[in-house]
């Protein structure tokens, strides 16, 4: 059971009373809880609580940076359940998924934890001309200030982790803004943040209708903005972001190449996983998969076969691997993708029937490349399947996408493997496994409209630090 009501974090201090969300189960439609709203007021006393605090905690050592750190992980292991049964009802994740993610969670501050004490420089030897005789130069980081940090519904533990962890790490005071459709479990984390000593003033978790959120993104007082979204909004909000860094990972339509001499079996299971993981509500789900013709008939079997057995249903239920999307809207949305790409001239395999919000697992093929089910994020659970012969020709279908943040390979050839590493537009190639596949610590971002820039705790660190050089001659 979740709470009654979640308070608003401003300063570091929770805040309970003014207008509140509610916040509804995702399966079942009903109120699960409500979460107190920021306003305007609160909004601009928050940076400027967080400006103030710039060198107070600038100057907080690292150790005790890591120190609040490892309390987050000591506490975020003490409530494992409890933030999965937050994660099953808010954002309609099926337990054991919702378990797999409290789980990262834990592991992206942990990784926060290791980094905070080893943010480091480098002596630069400055006698490379005559000029430089005598001269010792080197560098090291310092924090860029306040950052803004904005999170998905997606991934409302782990994705809100990777924008407050290096934010500690790096000495930055922080404003967030979580999902409005999955605000809980970013105001549990605060919770567990407002037990440590981290400066006065240094952090606020801000539920925030979009519409009011302007201040967090525009205000000059902020030095940088960390965005995770949707395209659409995140280039809107680049360009309203004036002079501050911006880091945006947008979309994906992610692709998966099954070679004729992969394990068959293997990659079935790797492709079902991350077609359909969190109802394909991922941007990196596999949404494109292209078979060897040689091998294509006998994995479209395979593939049909084990899609058709998947559960869906009651995300609470620990047999149901597919659970509702975020809305039904959104769900609705996918159905008239599907129907339109049948109607386009591309065959339903699988699934395609909705019941409410929860779409069933759907395999398409024959599909034109203009359908929108082809060519733009579905952010849901199908997938779409097409056949090719020649790998360099493959590998430009790969590319042939507006995104460009991971792809997936079964491939063995080690020539294939560099070649694909070379050739293709994607901010990250997976070799032996799906595009979904990520470990926390990793570089992780895109290119096209997928987005700029890279997260992963040390590359965060990187951009919410900036380098200054001494000179001793």
């Amino acid at each position: 059971m979740l709470n009654k009501n979640y308070p608003l974090y401003l300063g570091g201090k929770p805040i309970l009373e003014g207008k509140q969300l509610s916040v509804f189960d995702k399966y079942s439609g009903e109120k699960a809880t409500e979460v107190s709203l920021a306003d305007k007021k609160q909004i601009m006393e928050a940076v400027q609580l967080a400006f103030e605090a710039k060198r107070a905690v600038a100057e907080f050592p690292s150790y005790k940076r890591r120190d609040v750190l490892e309390h987050c992980v000591k506490r975020f292991s003490e409530m494992k359940e409890e933030l999965a049964n937050v994660l099953c009802v808010e954002a309609g994740k099926p337990i054991k998924d919702s378990r797999g993610e409290v789980a990262r969670l834990i592991e992206t501050f942990r990784i926060a934890a290791e980094e905070s004490v080893r943010i480091g420089g480098e002596i630069i030897p400055m006698d490379i001309s005559e000029r430089g005789k005598g001269v010792r130069g080197m560098w090291k980081r310092f924090p860029t200030g306040v950052v803004s940090l904005i999170s998905p519904f997606n991934f409302p533990l782990n994705l809100v982790a990777h924008k407050i962890a290096p934010a500690i790490a790096a000495g930055c005071p922080f404003l967030l803004k979580p999902a409005s459709l999955t605000p809980v479990g970013a105001l549990i984390i605060g919770g567990v943040l407002a037990e440590t000593d981290i400066p006065e003033g240094s952090f606020s978790i801000l539920p925030v209708p979009r519409s009011e959120a302007g201040t967090l993104v525009e205000d000059e007082r902020i030095s940088l903005l960390s965005f995770t979204g949707s395209p659409a909004a995140g280039w809107e909000l680049k360009s309203k972001a004036g002079k501050k860094k911006v880091v945006l990972e947008l979309g994906g339509n992610a692709a998966c190449v099954v070679d004729h001499d992969s394990d068959l079996d293997d990659a079935s299971d790797r492709i079902i996983t991350g077609a359909f993981y969190q109802s394909g509500q991922s941007c990196v789900s596999v949404q494109r998969v292209m078979i060897h013709e040689d091998v294509y008939d006998r994995f479209r079997g395979i593939l049909i076969e084990k899609t058709m057995k998947l559960k869906s249903g009651d995300p609470k239920d620990e047999d149901v691997f597919i659970g509702p999307m975020i809305s039904e809207a959104e769900a609705e949305r996918l159905s008239g993708w599907i129907i339109a790409a049948v109607s386009s001239g591309g065959r339903l395999l699988c699934g395609g029937d909705r019941n409410g919000a929860v779409h069933e697992a759907t395999l398409l093929e024959d599909v034109p490349k203009t359908a929108d089910i082809s060519k733009k994020e579905a952010f849901g659970p199908v997938a779409v399947l097409s056949k090719f012969k020649d790998f360099d020709a493959v590998l430009e279908d790969v590319n042939d996408s507006n995104y460009g943040l991971q792809a997936g390979l079964f491939i063995k050839d080690i020539y294939k493997i560099n070649k694909a590493w070379d050739k293709l537009d994607v901010g990250g190639v997976i070799i032996g496994d799906v595009p979904s596949w990520r470990i926390d610590h990793m570089p992780y971002g895109g290119v096209k409209d997928s987005g700029i820039g890279r997260e992963g705790i040390k590359y965060s660190i990187e951009d919410m630090t900036e380098i200054k050089m001494l000179v001793i001659r």
